[in-house]
């Protein structure tokens, strides 16, 4: 069988974080990024869709463990990110806004050297229930 098949992986992480851009005015912040540029910091109940596309395994079945995956977006995402500080707690986001597509970007990032090359990788990322992005788009 040559067929692709799509296997998806849904976790969740809280965090919070403060979209700014340090040289602009706490005002310039606000008309940009309204209530999300509070000095205070809010936070997200992150839901994450990891998708990894390929052939299934002739022997297996499988495109991908789905425990494996478990573990990676585990290692990779949860002990990095969940109830944590996205720009205090973590090096990724020290000098990159975490925007929504941001960390999306870096979540592949992470994610990507642990899944086979022969497979197509997609994260999609929902910050609220109604706002999500995908990368790559």
């Amino acid at each position: 069988m040559n067929q692709k098949v799509a296997v998806f992986r849904k976790e969740h992480f809280n965090a919070a974080h403060r979209l700014f851009c340090a040289d602009w005015t706490d005002e310039k912040n606000k008309q940009v990024f309204g209530a999300c540029s509070n000095p205070n910091y809010h936070g997200h109940n992150y839901e994450l869709v990891v998708q990894v596309n390929g052939i299934p395994d002739p022997i297996t079945g499988f495109v991908i463990n789905t425990k494996d995956l478990t573990t990676i977006v585990e290692e990779e995402v949860k002990s990095r990110f969940d109830h944590k500080n996205l720009n205090l707690d973590t090096e990724m986001f020290k000098h990159l806004n975490p925007t929504a597509e941001n960390i999306a970007i870096v979540i592949y990032n992470l994610i990507r050297p642990r899944i086979s090359e022969k497979h197509d990788l997609k994260i999609r990322l929902y910050e609220t229930e109604r706002n999500f992005v995908d990368y790559p788009a």
